[in-house]
């Protein structure tokens, strides 16, 4: 199974975003999403952003991620 993770972009540098994936930076290819910007939250997975999230959608998979404790609570 695999699996995408929502992540907040906090930079880029050319087609690589370097983002913030529940308090883990993590640099992310931004080839399938071009027009992803700073502050966007994109769909991460294996390294690529596959597509961006609306900020609501977002938030409320990272919560649910975390009431599965699938994320720490100091995140």
């Amino acid at each position: 199974m695999c699996l995408a993770v929502p992540a907040q972009i906090e930079s880029i540098n050319g087609d690589i975003a370097e983002a913030d994936m529940a308090g883990t930076k993590v640099r992310a290819s931004l080839m399938m999403v071009p027009d992803a910007k700073v502050g966007d939250y994109i769909l991460l997975h294996t390294g690529y952003a596959i597509q961006v999230l609306d900020e609501a959608d977002a938030l409320e998979t990272l919560k649910l991620f975390k009431e599965m404790e699938m994320i720490p609570e100091n995140s």
